[in-house]
C-alpha cells in the first residue's frame, strides 16, 4: 500500500476525546491554530488579513507538505487551502505556491522511503534544506578516504 504525502487536513486532527469530524468545518490552513492551542495549552489567534505581495513556496519534507516561515518555524500545509500563517511569530496570512501539478510532485517522490521524500519547487529562489547542486546524490556512497598527497622530492 502506498503511503500518501501528508497534508494539513490529515495531520492536524482533533484529540481522541473529540469526534473525528469535530474540526470538519475549520478550513485546513486554520486547523494548525487549534492543534497548537491544544498541544501547547495557550490561546493563539489567527491573523485577520493577508500580507499583500508576500508568498511562500510549499515543499515536501520527509513526506509532508510544509511551508517555512521567515522566522524559522514551519508547519504542515495543503494544496486544498494554500495559505500560511505562523503560529510562532504571527506572520501571515500569505499565499502558498504549490506546483501546478501537485500529484506529479507527490508521484516524483513516491518510490522513496517516507523519510527520504523531499521535493522543492523549481522556482523557489531560496529553498530551505535543498542540497547544493554539487552535493553527491547519495552521501553514503561518497568515498571518505582522503585523497593521496603528493610527497615533495
Amino acid at each position: 500500500m502506498q503511503i500518501p504525502v501528508e497534508r494539513a487536513e490529515a495531520f492536524y486532527l482533533p484529540p481522541p476525546s473529540e469526534p473525528a469530524e469535530a474540526w470538519a468545518l475549520v478550513p485546513p490552513a486554520e486547523r494548525v491554530f487549534r492543534w497548537v492551542e491544544l498541544r501547547q495549552q495557550r490561546r493563539i489567534t489567527p491573523p485577520d488579513g493577508f500580507l499583500i505581495g508576500q508568498r511562500l513556496y510549499a515543499r515536501i519534507n520527509h513526506n509532508r507538505w510544509v511551508a517555512d516561515c521567515p522566522c524559522g518555524s514551519a508547519q504542515v500545509v495543503t494544496p486544498v487551502d494554500p495559505r500560511f500563517a505562523c503560529t510562532e511569530c504571527g506572520y501571515g496570512w500569505v499565499t502558498l505556491i504549490f506546483p501546478v501539478d501537485v500529484d506529479a510532485a507527490e508521484a516524483s517522490v513516491a518510490e522513496e522511503l517516507p523519510h527520504l521524500r523531499n521535493w522543492w519547487h523549481s522556482d523557489d529562489p531560496d529553498p530551505w534544506g535543498h542540497p547544493p547542486s554539487d552535493a553527491p546524490a547519495d552521501p553514503a556512497t561518497e568515498s571518505t578516504a582522503e585523497p593521496a598527497r603528493e610527497v615533495p622530492q
